[in-house]
């Protein structure tokens, strides 16, 4: 009787479980909620950046998604991407920051024009916080340099600008605090979300660009004419806690991080020649494992794809024109090519 019972009460109960499985409407994913985003930064002067989208599955690439669902061209040089609650938000170094709706890029508003060249986002309690270097002085110098901040988190008016060092890049949220890289005065700063003031000021090795939180661990990427470094942040006093420092010359500031501790970043020589590589090193023995995995002239953007473990690197193709996105598999084969805009320069894995 007892085996019986138990027998009748798993049935009823799997019975209640797949009902209540069946009675919840799977909601499809839009047009644009799945595949690869392509960044494409656009070129100086023509103001022409896009986003298209690329479905690894299908081949299909749809191009300039912001001006064919908007009827108006994005009209601006796009630096950064960020998807956070359920929007879409591209900036421009041109001073303007448009959202949009993920699942089809439709808008949802913009910061008004109250920037100057903005580089990059963060999302904080209900807030836009948008670094920005300031105006240029007649040096090309950027003393004004600030973090902008919008109440709203479908744009509107800047309502305060908190100054920071010069040239502000990557921006992160951990904790109740938004840690900026702070490139041409080589610092980080740490700005209370709670006060919307610099609460901390750090020199740093090298030129910072990125933050990220990797395994966990809260990390500031910074390079100089030989070396890399992934400076480690501790979080309770926002000091740099330990440093990997590793040995490669003329990196840029494009990398991707990788699985096991392996990370791939950019390297060019520049004008003239523009000897371009992806190089392949190791975070966790602080070493090069492959300085040129992939070699050519023109690599501008790179991502890792995290289910196929392919890595997608953005090639301007000289700015004659749209640029290509090479796929290559960990061995640094070529596996496609994808058409792209002009200066393919970063990639959201959806």
């Amino acid at each position: 009787m007892i085996r019986f019972r138990i027998f009748t009460a798993f049935w009823v109960l799997a019975f209640i479980a797949v009902s209540c499985t069946e009675d919840v409407p799977e909601i499809p994913l839009g047009e644009f909620e799945k595949g690869v985003l392509i960044i494409n930064e656009g070129a100086f002067g023509a103001n022409d950046g896009e986003v298209y989208h690329y479905d690894p599955v299908s081949g299909d690439i749809k191009n300039d998604i912001f001006e064919s669902k908007n009827g108006r061209p994005f009209a601006g040089l796009i630096q950064d991407l960020l998807e956070a609650d359920g929007k879409m938000y591209l900036v421009a170094n041109t001073g303007k920051v448009e959202i949009v709706d993920p699942k089809d890029f439709a808008s949802l508003g913009a910061v008004d024009t109250d920037l100057n060249i903005s580089r990059s986002i963060a999302i904080a309690n209900q807030k836009l916080y948008i670094s920005d270097y300031g105006p240029y002085d007649e040096n090309f110098n950027s003393p004004n340099s600030y973090v902008a901040v919008v109440n709203g988190l479908n744009g509107g008016a800047v309502s305060k600008k908190i100054p920071v060092p010069s040239q502000p890049e990557g921006l992160i949220v951990a904790g109740n605090f938004l840690y900026v890289a702070c490139s041409a005065a080589e610092k980080l700063q740490v700005i209370s979300l709670a006060t919307d003031a610099v609460i901390s000021s750090e020199d740093v090795e090298g030129t910072p660009a990125k933050l990220k939180v990797i395994d966990g661990r809260l990390y500031l990427f910074a390079r100089d004419a030989g070396n890399i470094y992934f400076h480690e942040i501790n979080r309770n006093n926002f000091n740099i806690q330990n440093t990997i420092k590793i040995p490669l010359a003329n990196a840029t500031s494009n990398f991707a991080i990788g699985e096991g501790g392996d990370a791939y970043v950019i390297t060019s020589t520049g004008w003239p020649d523009y000897n371009d590589a992806v190089a392949k090193v190791s975070m966790n023995s602080a070493s090069v494992v492959n300085p040129s995995l992939y070699t050519g002239s023109g690599l501008y953007g790179i991502g890792f794809h995290p289910v196929s473990k392919e890595i997608y690197i953005g090639d301007n193709n000289g700015w004659q024109g749209n640029g290509t996105v090479i796929v290559i598999n960990g061995s640094g084969q070529t596996v496609k090519t994808i058409d792209a805009g002009r200066g393919p320069s970063g990639f959201v894995f959806k």
